[in-house]
Formats: C-alpha cells, sequence, structure tokens
C-alpha cells in the first residue's frame, strides 16, 4: 500500500484533469508519464496497469485500480465532499452534473480513438478519408449535444 496516488498518463490525456484534481484536493500523488499511443513499449507498460492499454489510471493509496477519467474525478469529488467539487447525492443538481460528466467521455472522446487511427474502423484508404472528415466533424461540434437542463436540440 502506498501512501500516495500513482496516475499512469499523458500530456494530452484524460489524465490532466485528474492531476488538476489530485492538485486542488491537496492529496499526495505522482506521475508514470506513459502515453501508449507513442511506441509498443509504452502501450506494454500502460498495459501492466490496465489490460485496455487506456490512460488515465490511478492506483488508490489503497492499491485499488480505478480507470476512466470521469468516474475518477466523481470518486474523487464523492471522496472529498468538503471540497464542493460536485453537488451532493441527494441534491436536485446530481442528475445532470452526472450527464455531463459522462457526456464528454462517451460522445466526444471516443471520437479521437476513431480520428488517430480510421485503418481501425476503414476497409481502404478512402473509407479512412471520410471517417476522418466526420470524426472530425463530431468532435468540433461536441457530438452534437446542445441544450440545457435535460432538453435535446
Amino acid at each position: 500500500m502506498s501512501a500516495e496516488y500513482v496516475v499512469h498518463g499523458a500530456a494530452g490525456s484524460g489524465s490532466v484533469p485528474v492531476e488538476a484534481t489530485l492538485s486542488l484536493l491537496g492529496l499526495p500523488y505522482r506521475v508514470v508519464e506513459n502515453a501508449p499511443w507513442a511506441s509498443q513499449a509504452a502501450a506494454d507498460a500502460v498495459g501492466e496497469v490496465n489490460r485496455l492499454r487506456q490512460v488515465p489510471a490511478v492506483i488508490t493509496p489503497e492499491g485499488e485500480l480505478l480507470t476512466e477519467s470521469a468516474a475518477i474525478l466523481i470518486h474523487l469529488a464523492d471522496r472529498h465532499p468538503e471540497a464542493r467539487l460536485a453537488p451532493a447525492i441527494d441534491a436536485a443538481e446530481r442528475a445532470q452534473f452526472l450527464r455531463w460528466m459522462i457526456y464528454l467521455p462517451a460522445q466526444v472522446y471516443s471520437m479521437f480513438w476513431v480520428r488517430d487511427d480510421p485503418s481501425r474502423l476503414a476497409a481502404d484508404p478512402a473509407a479512412e478519408k471520410v471517417i476522418s472528415e466526420r470524426t472530425a466533424q463530431r468532435i468540433a461540434t461536441g457530438g452534437g449535444q446542445h441544450g440545457g437542463r435535460g432538453k435535446q436540440p
């Protein structure tokens, strides 16, 4: 067991908001920098912690593995309610907080997986081009979601 959080992450990944939240909370942590998309060695290093080879992957001081940036942030907010990073579990605003915390990784981050290597989904270079264009458009529009309190466009 460690007295600190260990954040496996990379610049430009979902680990950045996790690091910022840990700093804001004044919690001890260290970063193990590995960009799994940069090399096979980095992907293998992340795979030692997270079988999906994705960052962020956080080891808590209790030794528990947490993955998915939104889940990590919600966990930290719930563990430290005095910081007021999220509405209380019984607050009326909680449902919308959860909606928007999950929206970005579910609707937008997933598009980066496609954008970074369209050959994962395309059968040929022409299809890759179409997928790249459509993915860029979806990222630029935030996944197409607009509207206020629970409303759809």
